[in-house]
C-alpha cells in the first residue's frame, strides 16, 4: 500500500522546504532627517573652528609659546602629583568608611554618617579654606595623653606645608564620595556570595579581598574614574589653601603680567584635556578588564550534520516506520 503510517495517502511532496526557501532581501530603512542634522551639526563645528582660528582674542601664537613653557610643565606636575596622592588617600579612608557604613555596630556606623554628613554637606572650596587657617586655628601640634602636657610638641607651620594641606583637604572630602562609591559595589554583589565564602571557610579578609570585591569592581570602576577626572580639576581651587604652584593658579599669575588671560585659560584647557584624555583611557581599559564574563553570550552550538541531510515528516525520501510490535526487525505480531 501506498498508505503512510501516519494516515497521510497520496501526499505530494513539498516544492520548497524551509531550507531551500528564497533569502530575504533586506532594505535599509532611511532616515533623511539624520542627514540633514549631521550636516548642519558638521557645518555649525566647521564655522565654530574657522572663527576661533581667526578669532584675535585667542592670540594662538600667544598660546603656541607658553603651552610648553617650564613654569607651566611644572605646575602641570603638581597638579599630577596633587591629584594621584589625594585620590590615593580618599580610596582608602572611602573603603575604610564604607565598611564602617555596612558594621552592623550602631556607633561605628553613626560616626561614619557623621564624617559623609560633613563633608558631602560643605563646599570644597570652603573646607580647603579651613584648611589654609589650620595654622591659625592650631598653632602647635602635640603628642600626649589627654589633660596632661604634651610629651612632644611642633609648630604646625614647620610640619604643614601649603603642598600637604592642599593634598589633606582634598583627600578628605573626596573620601567622602569615594565610600559612597564603594559602598554601592558592595552592595551590587548578592548575599549569597558571603554565605557561600562563609561555607567554604574563608574568613572575612579572603571574603572581601577574593570574593566580593573583585564582583564589586565592575561597579565601583566607572564612578570611581570619574572622580578622579573630577579631582584633577578640583586642584584648581587649593588656591584657598594657599597652594600657588598648580596649573590654574600659576597660568593666573602668567597672565596677569603678560596682561593676556585668554591665551593662559586656552593653554591650560589644553593642558586638563589632554591629561583627562589619558585618564579616560585607562578607565576605559579598567572597566574592560573587570567586565570579564559579564554579559557575554555563550558560543552558540553548531549542528553537526548539514541541515539539507535532515528530514522532515511528508518527505518522499523519509524512511518508512517499523510495523507496529516490530523491534529492531526481530518478530512480530
Amino acid at each position: 500500500m501506498s498508505d503512510r503510517s501516519d494516515g497521510s495517502a497520496g501526499e505530494a511532496p513539498r516544492t520548497q522546504p524551509f531550507y531551500e526557501s528564497e533569502p530575504i532581501v533586506a532594505v535599509k530603512l532611511k532616515h533623511p532627517g539624520r542627514i540633514v542634522l549631521a550636516i548642519v551639526l558638521v557645518l555649525l563645528a566647521a564655522a565654530f573652528i574657522w572663527d576661533a582660528a581667526n578669532r584675535e582674542a585667542f592670540n594662538w601664537p600667544e598660546v603656541g609659546k607658553y603651552l610648553f613653557d617650564t613654569r607651566i610643565v611644572a605646575a602641570a606636575g603638581y597638579t599630577l602629583l596633587l591629584t594621584v596622592y589625594s585620590m590615593i588617600i580618599a580610596i582608602i579612608l572611602g573603603v575604610t568608611l564604607a565598611i564602617m557604613r555596612l558594621s552592623p555596630n550602631p556607633i561605628v556606623k553613626a560616626v561614619a554618617w557623621v564624617y559623609l554628613w560633613i563633608f558631602r554637606g560643605t563646599p570644597v572650596y570652603v573646607q580647603l579654606t579651613f584648611w589654609g587657617l589650620f595654622a591659625v586655628i592650631y598653632p602647635t601640634l602635640g603628642i600626649g595623653l589627654p589633660f596632661l602636657p604634651p610629651i612632644l610638641e611642633f609648630e604646625t607651620k614647620a610640619i604643614m606645608t601649603a603642598f600637604t594641606l592642599a593634598i589633606i583637604g582634598l583627600a578628605l572630602n573626596e573620601a567622602a564620595y569615594m565610600a559612597e562609591i564603594v559602598r554601592a559595589g558592595l552592595l551590587s554583589v548578592d548575599s549569597g556570595q558571603d554565605e557561600a565564602a562563609i561555607a567554604l571557610g574563608l574568613g572575612w579578609w579572603h571574603t572581601m579581598s577574593r570574593v566580593v570585591l573583585p564582583q564589586a569592581m565592575r561597579v565601583i570602576i566607572p564612578p570611581t574614574g570619574n572622580e578622579v577626572i573630577s579631582m584633577l580639576k578640583t586642584t584648581s581651587l587649593v588656591t584657598a589653601v594657599p597652594f600657588t604652584l598648580e596649573l590654574f593658579t600659576k597660568q593666573r599669575d602668567i597672565a596677569a603680567v603678560t596682561y593676556n588671560p585668554v591665551p593662559m585659560l586656552l593653554v591650560v584647557s589644553i593642558w586638563y584635556l589632554v591629561v583627562t584624555s589619558i585618564l579616560m583611557v585607562g578607565q576605559f581599559y579598567l572597566e574592560r578588564h573587570f567586565a570579564k564574563g559579564v554579559g557575554q553570550r555563550p558560543d552558540v552550538m553548531k549542528p553537526t550534520v548539514e541541515t539539507a541531510a535532515i528530514t522532515l515528516p511528508g518527505e518522499d525520501n523519509e524512511p518508512p516506520l517499523p510495523p507496529v510490535g516490530q523491534h529492531g526487525g526481530s518478530g512480530g505480531v
